[in-house]
C-alpha cells in the first residue's frame, strides 16, 4: 500500500499512523539496497511451464548488469538481490497457491 493511501486511511478512520505499520518505500533504504532492488527488477523472471510455479530470477544477465550500472560492491549487491529474490519468490508462490486453492474450491462447488 502506498504511503499516501495509508495516511488517508488513518485520517478517515480517525486514528494516528502507527510507525510500525507505515508502508516502506524503496527510497527509505540505503543506496546500496536501492541498487539491488533496481538490478533485481531488471533480471528476467523464470516460470516452471508445467506447474506454473515461479522459480525465481534468471541470473544469466547479472554480471553484465552489475558492470553496466557500475555497481561498486558487487558481492554485497548479489547478497541483497538473493535475499530480495527469496522473499519475492516466497510471496509469489504463496499467492499462486492461494489462487489455485480458490479455483479448486470453486470447481468443487459446481
Amino acid at each position: 500500500m502506498p504511503l499516501d493511501t495509508y495516511l488517508n486511511m488513518c485520517e478517515q478512520l480517525g486514528k494516528e499512523p502507527d510507525p510500525n505499520e507505515i508502508p516502506v518505500d524503496v527510497a527509505d533504504f540505503p543506496y546500496e539496497l536501492q541498487e539491488a532492488f533496481f538490478i533485481h527488477q531488471l533480471l528476467p523472471d523464470r516460470w516452471d511451464g508445467s506447474s506454473g510455479s515461479y522459480t525465481g530470477k534468471d541470473w544469466a544477465a547479472l554480471e553484465g548488469l552489475l558492470r553496466e550500472f557500475d555497481i561498486e560492491n558487487k558481492r554485497q549487491c548479489i547478497l541483497f538481490i538473493k535475499n530480495i529474490e527469496a522473499r519475492n519468490m516466497n510471496k509469489i508462490n504463496k499467492q499462486l497457491a492461494r489462487e489455485r486453492k480458490k479455483a479448486e474450491n470453486k470447481a468443487k462447488t459446481r
